[in-house]
Protein backbone atom coordinates (compact mmCIF):
# COMPACT_ATOMS: atom_id res chain seq x y z
CA UNK A 1 0.00 0.00 0.00
CA UNK A 2 0.90 3.65 -1.20
CA UNK A 3 -0.06 5.30 1.99
CA UNK A 4 1.51 8.57 1.10
CA UNK A 5 -1.43 10.79 1.77
CA UNK A 6 0.07 12.40 5.41
CA UNK A 7 3.74 12.27 4.25
CA UNK A 8 3.84 15.75 3.69
CA UNK A 9 2.14 16.96 6.74
CA UNK A 10 4.91 14.44 9.10
CA UNK A 11 7.95 15.49 7.08
CA UNK A 12 9.48 17.39 9.69
CA UNK A 13 9.92 14.76 12.65
CA UNK A 14 12.98 13.10 12.94
CA UNK A 15 13.64 9.58 11.25
CA UNK A 16 14.78 6.51 13.13
CA UNK A 17 18.24 6.20 12.91
CA UNK A 18 19.80 4.38 10.47
CA UNK A 19 21.83 1.53 11.52
CA UNK A 20 24.73 -0.94 10.60
CA UNK A 21 23.27 -3.95 9.55
CA UNK A 22 23.94 -7.16 12.06
CA UNK A 23 25.43 -10.03 11.58
CA UNK A 24 23.51 -12.55 9.07
CA UNK A 25 22.03 -15.44 11.12
CA UNK A 26 22.45 -19.21 10.41
CA UNK A 27 18.59 -19.46 10.04
CA UNK A 28 18.52 -17.27 7.18
CA UNK A 29 20.47 -19.22 4.84
CA UNK A 30 21.17 -22.96 6.83
CA UNK A 31 18.27 -25.65 6.80
CA UNK A 32 18.24 -27.28 10.94
CA UNK A 33 18.86 -30.36 11.14
CA UNK A 34 16.18 -32.80 10.60
CA UNK A 35 13.97 -34.35 13.60
CA UNK A 36 12.21 -37.49 12.61
CA UNK A 37 10.21 -37.69 15.73
CA UNK A 38 9.13 -33.39 15.42
CA UNK A 39 9.64 -32.49 12.01
CA UNK A 40 8.86 -29.17 11.10
CA UNK A 41 5.42 -29.17 8.89
CA UNK A 42 2.93 -26.97 7.58
CA UNK A 43 -1.17 -26.92 8.70
CA UNK A 44 -3.91 -25.50 7.27
CA UNK A 45 -6.29 -23.80 9.71
CA UNK A 46 -9.44 -22.12 10.35
CA UNK A 47 -9.95 -19.57 12.71
CA UNK A 48 -13.27 -19.11 14.62
CA UNK A 49 -13.89 -14.97 14.68
CA UNK A 50 -17.08 -13.00 14.01
CA UNK A 51 -19.33 -16.03 13.45
CA UNK A 52 -16.88 -17.28 10.70
CA UNK A 53 -13.81 -19.11 10.34
CA UNK A 54 -10.77 -17.50 8.50
CA UNK A 55 -7.96 -19.24 6.67
CA UNK A 56 -4.65 -19.56 8.30
CA UNK A 57 -1.37 -21.39 7.73
CA UNK A 58 0.84 -22.22 10.79
CA UNK A 59 4.50 -23.25 9.73
CA UNK A 60 5.55 -25.39 12.59
CA UNK A 61 9.31 -25.36 13.85
CA UNK A 62 11.26 -28.23 14.30
CA UNK A 63 11.64 -30.08 17.62
CA UNK A 64 9.20 -31.00 20.43
CA UNK A 65 8.59 -27.74 21.39
CA UNK A 66 6.49 -26.16 22.73
CA UNK A 67 8.22 -23.25 20.51
CA UNK A 68 7.87 -19.45 20.47
CA UNK A 69 5.08 -18.08 18.17
CA UNK A 70 4.67 -15.39 15.63
CA UNK A 71 1.46 -14.14 14.92
CA UNK A 72 2.03 -12.59 11.13
CA UNK A 73 -0.42 -9.72 9.83
CA UNK A 74 0.04 -8.70 6.24
CA UNK A 75 -1.40 -5.12 5.39
CA UNK A 76 -3.54 -4.03 2.69
CA UNK A 77 -4.44 -6.16 0.24
CA UNK A 78 -1.48 -7.85 1.68
CA UNK A 79 0.24 -8.73 -1.48
CA UNK A 80 3.85 -8.87 0.62
CA UNK A 81 2.59 -10.99 2.76
CA UNK A 82 6.46 -11.67 4.33
CA UNK A 83 6.61 -15.64 4.28
CA UNK A 84 10.17 -15.54 3.45
CA UNK A 85 10.64 -13.98 6.65
CA UNK A 86 7.85 -16.70 8.60
CA UNK A 87 10.01 -19.69 6.97
CA UNK A 88 13.54 -18.06 8.55
CA UNK A 89 11.80 -17.39 12.16
CA UNK A 90 10.89 -21.56 11.59
CA UNK A 91 14.17 -22.32 10.72
CA UNK A 92 15.56 -19.99 13.93
CA UNK A 93 12.84 -22.02 16.05
CA UNK A 94 10.10 -20.16 16.16
CA UNK A 95 6.32 -21.63 14.50
CA UNK A 96 4.60 -18.75 12.01
CA UNK A 97 0.74 -18.37 12.44
CA UNK A 98 -0.10 -16.75 8.97
CA UNK A 99 -3.57 -15.57 8.80
CA UNK A 100 -5.92 -13.89 5.74
CA UNK A 101 -8.51 -11.21 7.69
CA UNK A 102 -12.39 -11.76 7.53
CA UNK A 103 -12.88 -11.12 3.55
CA UNK A 104 -9.66 -10.95 2.07
CA UNK A 105 -7.89 -13.69 0.11
CA UNK A 106 -10.58 -16.42 0.66
CA UNK A 107 -11.60 -15.84 4.36
CA UNK A 108 -15.27 -14.89 4.68
CA UNK A 109 -16.81 -12.12 5.34
CA UNK A 110 -16.78 -8.53 4.56
CA UNK A 111 -13.40 -6.47 4.68
CA UNK A 112 -13.62 -4.23 7.46
CA UNK A 113 -10.79 -1.98 9.25
CA UNK A 114 -12.28 -2.70 12.95
CA UNK A 115 -12.16 -6.48 11.88
CA UNK A 116 -8.84 -6.11 11.63
CA UNK A 117 -8.56 -5.99 15.05
CA UNK A 118 -10.72 -8.61 16.13
CA UNK A 119 -9.46 -11.02 13.67
CA UNK A 120 -5.78 -10.51 15.49
CA UNK A 121 -7.23 -10.70 18.70
CA UNK A 122 -9.10 -14.26 17.39
CA UNK A 123 -5.51 -15.54 15.83
CA UNK A 124 -3.78 -14.92 19.51
CA UNK A 125 -6.79 -16.93 21.21
CA UNK A 126 -6.55 -19.70 18.80
CA UNK A 127 -2.66 -19.63 19.69
CA UNK A 128 -3.92 -19.94 23.70
CA UNK A 129 -6.31 -22.69 23.40
CA UNK A 130 -4.51 -25.67 24.86
CA UNK A 131 -6.13 -28.12 22.22
CA UNK A 132 -4.21 -25.99 19.59
CA UNK A 133 -0.75 -25.10 21.58
CA UNK A 134 -0.44 -29.35 22.49
CA UNK A 135 -1.06 -29.94 18.56
CA UNK A 136 1.31 -27.47 17.05
CA UNK A 137 3.77 -27.30 19.73
CA UNK A 138 3.16 -23.79 20.81
CA UNK A 139 4.58 -21.69 23.66
CA UNK A 140 1.40 -19.68 24.64
CA UNK A 141 3.56 -17.62 27.16
CA UNK A 142 6.34 -16.56 24.50
CA UNK A 143 3.69 -15.04 21.67
CA UNK A 144 5.13 -12.17 19.64
CA UNK A 145 3.13 -10.27 16.80
CA UNK A 146 4.38 -8.95 13.66
CA UNK A 147 2.57 -6.46 10.88
CA UNK A 148 4.04 -5.49 7.73
CA UNK A 149 1.96 -1.93 6.41
CA UNK A 150 -1.28 -1.93 7.63
CA UNK A 151 -0.55 -5.09 9.53
CA UNK A 152 1.74 -3.11 11.53
CA UNK A 153 -1.36 -0.75 12.58
CA UNK A 154 -2.81 -4.07 13.77
CA UNK A 155 0.19 -5.11 15.74
CA UNK A 156 0.13 -1.49 17.52
CA UNK A 157 -3.13 -1.68 18.58
CA UNK A 158 -3.29 -5.14 19.39
CA UNK A 159 0.02 -5.20 21.53
CA UNK A 160 -1.49 -2.28 23.20
CA UNK A 161 -4.20 -4.23 24.47
CA UNK A 162 -2.55 -7.56 24.93
CA UNK A 163 -0.22 -7.01 28.21
CA UNK A 164 0.46 -11.12 28.04
CA UNK A 165 2.93 -10.70 24.34
CA UNK A 166 6.21 -11.57 24.60
CA UNK A 167 7.19 -8.49 22.18
CA UNK A 168 5.77 -6.61 18.62
CA UNK A 169 7.05 -5.89 15.87
CA UNK A 170 6.21 -3.32 13.42
CA UNK A 171 7.40 -3.29 9.85
CA UNK A 172 6.50 0.29 7.72
CA UNK A 173 3.41 0.33 9.14
CA UNK A 174 0.51 2.60 8.29
CA UNK A 175 -1.07 4.63 10.99
CA UNK A 176 -4.75 4.40 9.50
CA UNK A 177 -6.03 7.21 12.35
CA UNK A 178 -3.43 9.86 10.72
CA UNK A 179 -4.77 8.99 7.43
CA UNK A 180 -8.52 9.47 8.62
CA UNK A 181 -7.46 13.37 8.41
CA UNK A 182 -7.44 13.05 4.65
CA UNK A 183 -10.12 14.65 2.26
CA UNK A 184 -12.58 11.91 1.36
CA UNK A 185 -12.06 11.78 -2.28
CA UNK A 186 -8.19 11.87 -1.67
CA UNK A 187 -8.53 8.61 0.66
CA UNK A 188 -10.47 7.22 -1.57
CA UNK A 189 -8.62 7.07 -4.59
CA UNK A 190 -5.47 6.44 -2.33
CA UNK A 191 -7.76 2.89 -1.51
CA UNK A 192 -8.49 2.29 -5.25
CA UNK A 193 -4.96 2.90 -5.89
CA UNK A 194 -4.03 -0.39 -4.00
CA UNK A 195 -6.23 -3.06 -5.59
CA UNK A 196 -9.41 -4.62 -4.27
CA UNK A 197 -8.95 -7.83 -5.94
CA UNK A 198 -8.39 -9.82 -2.70
CA UNK A 199 -10.79 -8.17 -0.68
CA UNK A 200 -14.85 -8.50 -0.59
CA UNK A 201 -17.82 -6.99 0.94
CA UNK A 202 -15.85 -3.61 0.80
CA UNK A 203 -15.02 -0.20 -1.41
CA UNK A 204 -12.42 2.38 -1.56
CA UNK A 205 -15.60 4.90 -0.41
CA UNK A 206 -16.46 2.69 2.31
CA UNK A 207 -12.75 1.99 3.79
CA UNK A 208 -12.52 5.70 3.61
CA UNK A 209 -15.12 6.14 5.53
CA UNK A 210 -14.03 3.62 8.26
CA UNK A 211 -10.85 6.05 8.32
CA UNK A 212 -12.48 8.87 8.61
CA UNK A 213 -14.86 8.16 11.57
CA UNK A 214 -12.78 6.11 13.19
CA UNK A 215 -9.72 8.57 13.31
CA UNK A 216 -9.04 9.08 16.88
CA UNK A 217 -9.52 5.51 17.83
CA UNK A 218 -7.70 4.01 14.68
CA UNK A 219 -4.75 6.46 15.61
CA UNK A 220 -1.99 3.92 17.09
CA UNK A 221 0.12 7.34 18.62
CA UNK A 222 -2.09 7.35 21.12
CA UNK A 223 -1.81 4.03 22.40
CA UNK A 224 1.59 5.19 23.15
CA UNK A 225 0.90 5.38 27.05
CA UNK A 226 -0.06 1.44 26.54
CA UNK A 227 3.12 0.85 24.78
CA UNK A 228 5.04 1.99 27.12
CA UNK A 229 6.23 -1.68 28.66
CA UNK A 230 5.91 -3.84 25.29
CA UNK A 231 8.98 -4.98 23.93
CA UNK A 232 8.61 -2.89 20.78
CA UNK A 233 10.48 -2.90 17.31
CA UNK A 234 9.59 -0.17 15.04
CA UNK A 235 11.38 -0.67 11.67
CA UNK A 236 10.40 2.16 8.91
CA UNK A 237 11.47 2.65 5.31
CA UNK A 238 11.50 5.08 2.24
CA UNK A 239 7.71 5.13 1.74
CA UNK A 240 6.40 8.02 3.41
CA UNK A 241 5.40 6.79 6.69
CA UNK A 242 8.60 6.60 8.85
CA UNK A 243 7.69 9.82 10.53
CA UNK A 244 4.35 8.26 11.77
CA UNK A 245 6.07 5.21 13.21
CA UNK A 246 8.62 7.71 14.56
CA UNK A 247 6.17 10.05 15.94
CA UNK A 248 4.95 7.07 18.03
CA UNK A 249 7.99 5.75 19.37
CA UNK A 250 8.61 9.26 20.76
CA UNK A 251 5.47 9.37 22.17
CA UNK A 252 6.16 6.21 23.84
CA UNK A 253 9.67 7.42 25.24
CA UNK A 254 7.72 10.33 26.82
CA UNK A 255 5.13 8.36 28.29
CA UNK A 256 8.26 6.18 30.00
CA UNK A 257 8.56 3.46 27.91
CA UNK A 258 12.18 2.06 27.38
CA UNK A 259 12.00 -1.03 25.02
CA UNK A 260 11.54 0.09 21.67
CA UNK A 261 13.69 0.04 19.23
CA UNK A 262 13.70 2.23 16.08
CA UNK A 263 15.13 1.52 12.79
CA UNK A 264 15.66 2.97 9.62
CA UNK A 265 16.25 1.26 6.30
CA UNK A 266 16.86 3.08 2.77
CA UNK A 267 14.23 0.66 0.85
CA UNK A 268 11.07 0.96 -0.51
CA UNK A 269 7.57 0.27 1.13
CA UNK A 270 7.69 -3.60 0.27
CA UNK A 271 11.93 -4.04 1.32
CA UNK A 272 11.52 -5.05 -1.88
CA UNK A 273 15.69 -4.79 -2.11
CA UNK A 274 16.15 -5.52 1.89
CA UNK A 275 14.75 -8.78 2.28
CA UNK A 276 17.50 -10.22 3.80
CA UNK A 277 18.53 -6.92 5.81
CA UNK A 278 14.79 -7.31 6.70
CA UNK A 279 15.37 -10.88 8.29
CA UNK A 280 17.91 -10.46 10.33
CA UNK A 281 17.58 -7.49 11.96
CA UNK A 282 14.20 -9.27 12.91
CA UNK A 283 15.57 -12.75 13.66
CA UNK A 284 18.28 -10.73 15.83
CA UNK A 285 15.66 -9.17 17.75
CA UNK A 286 13.71 -12.30 18.20
CA UNK A 287 16.74 -14.12 19.64
CA UNK A 288 16.54 -11.68 22.28
CA UNK A 289 13.12 -12.89 23.45
CA UNK A 290 13.50 -16.18 23.86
Amino acid sequence: MRYLLVATALATLPFAVQAEAPDIPAAIYTDPAPDKAHPAAMEVVHIPTGGVEINGVVYIAAGAGPHPTVVLCHGLPGNEKSLDLAQAMRRAGWTVITFNYRGSWGSPGQYRFAQNLEDANAVLAFARDPANTAKLRIDPKRLVIIGHSMGGWVTALTAAADKDLRGAVMISAANLGAFGNAPRDQLAAEMRENGQEALAGTSPETMADEMIANRNSFDFTNAASALAATNLFILSSDDGLAPGTDALAEAIRKAGGSRVKTLHVATDHSWSDARIRLESEILTWLEALK
